[in-house]
């Protein structure tokens, strides 16, 4: 139960803080979606950088929190989705696929530097 609480209370942080950057930095269906991307990148890397230092001494209780709770709240497949079909709607076909290579890439370089920078002393 306090693995739920903690996953309840980190969606709760991570929710606000990608509202505030969507807020702060808001995008068009035809325009390139750089605050979904950035946001990606910071949870992709934040994520590695965790699961590379934190989590092999971490209770289960932070690692719901943390994991699934604030940064799967604050990181969604589900943004990436939206923004690349509202391109592909808006005809932007260079725009998405410049987009959608990005994400991918930037992702997983974003997670591997995060995981290489967690395993340094």
């Amino acid at each position: 139960m306090r693995e739920v609480l903690a996953v309840f209370i980190g969606g709760l942080v991570g929710t606000s803080l990608r509202l505030t950057i969507d807020t702060l930095f808001p995008h068009s269906d035809a325009t390139f979606p750089a605050s979904t991307l950035a946001i990606n990148l910071i949870g992709s890397f934040a994520l590695g950088l965790l699961v590379a230092r934190v989590w092999p001494r971490a209770s289960a209780v932070l690692k719901a929190g943390l994991g699934p709770g604030l940064l799967g709240s604050f990181t969604t497949f589900s943004a990436f989705a939206v923004s690349l079909v509202s391109l592909v709607d808006a005809e932007e076909w260079m725009l998405a696929a410049v987009y959608a290579a990005v994400t991918l890439v930037g992702g997983f370089a974003a997670a591997w530097a995060g995981l290489r920078l967690g395993r340094t002393s």
